[in-house]
């Protein structure tokens, strides 16, 4: 076998971060399995991925815009240049490690997605349940190598067996961004309450396939862009608003409009429930201002810096309870998004690979036929691509 691979990359020695973009396919060691030299390998398995997703963050990577201190400080550490990306993907075992097939029951040839973040294990959050905000975890395709490659090697209590006899390859391969909408979608009870989901990229729109399913009564989007607009409507959201994100000094307050519409279609008050996908200040304002009285919103788009709440006197006086979400529980989440996605009845599989990935029409991007400028037209006019490996 080869000692390298093909895979993409970011290369510290060619591209300055602040000044550069993309990412470059290049020769890169094969990942191999060596207990004699290193014992941590026992719990290791290599994977071949088969489909990986492209995903928002590495849309961030690939701009430039985040993910640029812990790339560079873990390439320092480790002492490399290069950093493979990629976090989402289902693959095939090709290698297993003595105690991973004993404690994990793994052979070759098994198919798998994955976790993306890898806990330690041993701090205060791991050891009392909540995994998913391990202190001191390592995330693939940011801090360790990722799954933008011809091999991955990955510890087996990372891996999520998946049975393409139920989930199609494709979808299989977006079990983790799929896993967040799960986690928003179930961070408080969505049955037979109005939802707002501010927001309609790939997870915005997961999450009104995945709030429908829980038996919410009502579903509203809310997107500036047209296209995703119509596919938020295609997948079942009930009504979708449209509007001109502000610019300017006032760019951080809420869309008056937006706010009075949503009232209006989610009487008496506003919707019970508002998801926030989008992460702009003016759009959680737009969240806060919109939900009811004693209603709830959640926070998961991210965006780095201050922010500043408009009116946070009457957020407190109303009774409005904020939730924050961040990857998904480990693997409590798992289930659940194995439940929604191999049921028959709720049509979300086959939704994600007919609407979001068009049938694979555009949508799927052949790892050795890479080319930067092709790609990234792809990346910007599509709510998700998947590279097959």
């Amino acid at each position: 076998m080869k000692k390298t691979m093909r895979a993409l990359v970011f290369d510290n020695e060619r591209d300055d971060w602040e000044g550069s973009k993309g990412l470059r396919l290049e020769d890169v060691p094969r990942p191999v399995l060596q207990e004699r030299e290193d014992p941590a390998d026992a719990e290791q398995v290599v994977v071949r991925p088969i489909f990986a997703g492209f995903c928002g963050s590495d849309r961030s990577i690939w701009h430039r815009r985040a993910f640029g201190e812990s790339i560079l400080h873990s390439l320092e550490a480790e002492g490399k240049t290069k950093r493979v990306i990629g976090h989402e993907m289902l693959g095939e075992i090709v290698d297993v490690g003595t105690l991973a097939a004993r404690k994990y029951g793994y052979r070759p040839r098994d198919i798998v997605s994955t976790e993306s973040h890898i806990i330690c294990g041993k701090c205060f959050h791991c050891r009392t349940g909540e995994t998913h905000i391990c202190s001191d975890d390592i995330i693939i395709g940011i801090s360790r190598d990722g799954c933008f490659a011809e091999q991955i090697k990955l510890p087996a209590q990372t891996l999520w067996p998946t049975d393409t006899r139920r989930i199609r390859p494709e979808v299989g391969a977006l079990q983790e961004p799929f896993g967040n909408a799960v986690h928003v979608s179930t961070k408080t009870d969505l049955n037979g309450k109005s939802v707002a989901v501010f927001g309609c990229g790939t997870i915005g729109l997961f999450t009104i396939l995945i709030a429908h399913a829980l038996g919410a009564s009502r579903v509203i989007g809310v997107e500036p862009d047209k296209t995703h607009r119509e596919m938020a409507l295609t997948l079942g959201a009930d009504d979708v608003l449209s509007f001109e994100p502000a610019s300017g000094p006032d760019s951080w307050k809420a869309d008056p409009e937006v706010v009075a519409e949503l009232k209006r279609m989610c009487p008496p008050e506003g919707p019970d429930v508002c998801i926030e996908m989008a992460g702009p200040n003016g759009s959680v304002n737009n969240a806060l201002r919109s939900v009811r009285r004693g209603g709830e919103v959640i926070l998961f788009g991210l965006k780095a810096g201050d922010f500043t709440i408009q009116r946070l006197d009457r957020t407190i006086m109303d009774g409005v309870t904020i939730h924050t979400v961040i990857g998904r529980r480990i693997f409590q989440t798992w289930y659940i998004t194995k439940g929604l996605l191999e049921s028959k009845n709720n049509r979300i599989q086959e939704r994600i690979w007919e609407i979001i990935l068009r049938e694979g029409d555009g949508t799927v991007v052949d790892l050795a036929g890479f080319e930067p400028d092709a790609f990234e037209k792809k990346i910007d006019g599509n709510p998700k691509i998947l590279l097959k490996i």
